[in-house]
């Protein structure tokens, strides 16, 4: 190993919806974490692994912090905020603007005193003329003491590879954490589970995707020489109406929700995919601990 050899975590935070999974699929090379325009796609610190010759990065993106309306709005803002005093290097990610919201607000002050290096990242510069950008850097000096500011378009790939030369600039000389061909720590039923999900904020309106969760039942590769793995899984909801809309008419969106994910999963599995789908209603799901758990939320984590 590189005498020289850098390794670290890093958080990637920010407002809801600013393209934090995005950019940490980007620099990760592959997609792991679920991307929607829909806000508070993400619901758990996802850990991806970025290695190269000079060193590993190991990636926290986490849930937007946002202000929480139920238990599992409480479980992600816990999840994202604890995530900020265990890291080397925080990323935050934010969209060119003039105008600094209590959001943002909210999350200087949480990183006040932490004394860890804070890149901010301007997302989205692509949608901007440049002189708003500028006119974004000027307003972010005023709120907080950067160590560096990168505008970025994670969705092109517009100057992302700033962003790893900056990181290890600000870590510690360090062992590799995981092998070099580590890509995640999630286990494959989640990864799984939040592809169906993903599908499902893809196709439906917006009222409904926050109130759903997707539980794997059964996953299991079956034996020979052709390829094939067996997922069933349920997609849960809040509401009787909702799972009417989940199934569309004659199970239409639920077979488009599941074709979508079904090439999805074979690309990931290297395999072919033979997918069921449910759906369940289980009311106020968002405000049970119990539930939260039983979907992979689990507090005790935190």
């Amino acid at each position: 190993m590189n005498e020289n050899f850098k390794s670290g975590f890093v958080a990637i935070i920010g407002r809801p919806n600013v393209g934090k999974s995005t950019l940490m699929n980007h620099l990760i090379g592959q997609k792991i974490a679920i991307t929607s325009k829909k806000p508070q796609t993400t619901r758990n610190r996802i850990q991806t692994v970025y290695t190269c010759e000079d060193g590993q990065i190991v990636f926290l993106d986490t849930p937007g912090i946002h202000k929480a309306k139920n238990k599992l709005g409480e479980y992600m803002v816990q999840v994202a905020e604890r995530t900020l005093k265990e890291v080397d290097v925080i990323l935050w990610l934010v969209e060119p603007t003039t105008f600094v919201g209590a959001g943002e607000k909210h999350i200087a002050e949480q990183l006040a005193g932490l004394h860890i290096p804070v890149i901010l990242v301007i997302n989205k510069v692509d949608t901007v003329e440049k002189e708003e950008i500028l006119r974004s850097i000027d307003t972010y000096r005023k709120i907080y003491e950067f160590d560096e500011i990168i505008p970025v378009s994670a969705l092109r790939g517009q100057n992302t590879g700033d962003i790893i030369t900056s990181i290890f600039q600000y870590l510690p000389y360090g062992p590799m954490f995981y092998d070099e061909d580590t890509v995640t720590d999630q286990p494959q039923r989640q990864i799984a589970a939040e592809i169906i999900r993903e599908k499902a904020l893809h196709a439906l309106d917006a009222e409904i995707p926050h109130g759903i969760a997707v539980a794997i039942d059964k996953m299991k590769r079956r034996p020979g020489n052709r390829p094939m793995v067996d997922i069933e899984a349920t997609i849960i909801c809040e509401r009787e109406s909702h799972k009417g809309i989940i199934i569309g008419k004659q199970g239409s969106m639920l077979k488009k929700i599941g074709s979508n994910a079904r090439y999805e999963l074979e690309r990931m599995l290297e395999s072919g995919v033979n997918l069921k789908l449910w759906v369940k209603v289980k009311k106020d799901w968002r405000d049970s601990d119990f539930m939260i758990k039983n979907f992979g939320y689990d507090k005790k984590e935190i």
